[in-house]
Parts: structure tokens; sequence; C-alpha cells
């Protein structure tokens, strides 16, 4: 079954995650929350690239965070839908011999195991942002890092469980 939640709107993908449905959960809304995080690194970086007071220097490592933000904006974009995906299998496998138990339990893991990685390279980003970014936007920034953690953590949980 594929499952895309980027076509639905924010608003969809809230009500579906609100009925008693198996998916969307934790991993998938943990994978939406890091997209967020990392959309708003890219707007910040957006609104800094251009500024009179960067050097060349600070413009051409904007345009890398951004070259880098966006790829994985759209990556934890798809996680989300994949994580769904994933939870589907494992449940799909409870009635299947335990060798198929495993496989879809280590499928499962992978998609938050990847989550918390692209987290943690976002937030890897973020510091310069905080330095050489623009200053209105500082909040931005903090609040896209308490998104990273979130949603780092809430993954790690995914991943715990998934184990």
């Amino acid at each position: 079954m594929t499952i895309n939640f980027k076509e639905k709107t924010i608003q969809e993908y809230l009500d579906q995650l609100s009925r008693r449905e198996p998916v969307p959960g934790g991993g998938s809304a943990a994978a939406l929350a890091g997209a967020m995080a990392v959309g708003l690194i890219s707007m910040v970086t957006n609104y800094s690239i251009g500024r009179k007071a960067n050097s060349p220097a600070v413009e051409k490592h904007l345009v890398k965070i951004l070259t880098q933000s966006e790829p994985m904006r759209l990556r934890l974009l798809e996680l989300a839908s994949l994580d769904s995906e994933a939870y589907l299998k494992v449940s799909a496998a409870r009635v299947l011999d335990k060798k198929a138990q495993k496989q879809a339990a280590k499928e499962a893991k992978a998609v938050p195991l990847e989550v918390c990685k692209l987290c943690y390279k976002a937030l890897q980003l973020t510091p310069y942002l905080a330095e050489k970014g623009n200053p209105y936007l500082l909040s931005d920034v903090e609040v896209a890092l308490e998104l990273l953690m979130s949603a780092f953590n809430g993954a790690r949980i995914m991943v715990r469980i998934n184990s």
C-alpha cells in the first residue's frame, strides 16, 4: 500500500492523525515535525541570502545551507509517509512467521532511524544561521531547533519500539 501525505492538506493529515486508525502515528508525526523544522531553516536561509551586510563568503555558505536543507525537508516529508507504510507492514506481518515479522520490524526501524540522522544533520545547519542569518528571524531558528529536538526524540522512541 502506498501512502502519500504530500498530497494531503495539513487539515486532512491532522484529521487522519486524530482518528482511530493505525496510521499516521508517532513516527509519521515525528518526521513531519522534522520537515517543518527544516522548512524553517530554509525560510530563514532564503531571507538571509542577498542581504547587503553579507560578505561573499557568507553568501556562499548560506547558499550551501539551502542546498543541504531543501533535500532534507523533502526527504523528511517523504519519511512521514514511509513510516506509515512500514507500520502497516508490521501489522500485516503479525499473522505471518517470525522471519517475516523480524523483516517488517527491521524496515520499520530504518525509517525513524533515518529521521534521527536527518534531524541531526539539520541541527548542524542552525549555528551558522543564528550567527550570520537574518537577525530578525532568530526566533524562527530557535523554533526550528525545538522542532528538530522533538522530531529526533520522537523518532528515537520509534527506533526503540521497533527494535
